[in-house]
């Protein structure tokens, strides 16, 4: 029989912050939304949750989240936005290519932008899976539309 410290209580959830929590029902509720959606209206409605989600954001995110929305629509228009553990994120063939995360929503300093392997963003042996944001100037979002048209492939 194992020790106190080997079994889990209904309190620590496995080790999971809140944070994490939250982030893990709200994927469990956009597959569940997903599961229920027709082909027809799939891509109209994930878009109009990623809007949603956008407008929920609290200042400066919700105006970060809205330019990196339309910069990576406007860069990369063959990929489709999507709701990802409950943060906007661009999918090529329904597997996530880059995501917005709030730094609000994830009580840190700043948010980020990032990519997930399916970008092949690879590049010798150093290449980005995420920045930091917390203004988007000229060079900044030069930077993201480049990066997100090398991803969209």
């Amino acid at each position: 029989m194992g020790s106190a410290s080997d079994e889990t209580t209904a309190d620590d959830s496995w080790g999971f912050s809140e944070q994490e929590r939250v982030a893990m029902r709200e994927r469990a509720a956009e597959l569940r939304t997903q599961a229920g959606r027709g082909r027809g209206d799939k891509a109209a409605a994930d878009e109009a949750d990623v809007l949603s989600k956008i407008e929920s954001m609290a200042d400066p995110d919700r105006a970060i989240a809205a330019r990196i929305h339309a910069i990576v629509t406007s860069s990369a228009p063959g990929l489709s936005p999507k709701l990802w553990y409950g943060q906007p994120a661009y999918a090529r063939k329904g597997k996530v290519v880059c995501f917005f995360r709030s730094g609000h929503d994830d009580e840190e300093r700043y948010s980020t932008f990032g990519f997930t392997p399916e970008a092949g963003l690879d590049d010798g042996g150093l290449w980005p899976t995420s920045f930091a944001v917390t203004a988007l100037d000229d060079d900044a979002r030069s930077t993201v539309a480049a990066l997100v048209e090398k991803a969209a492939g």
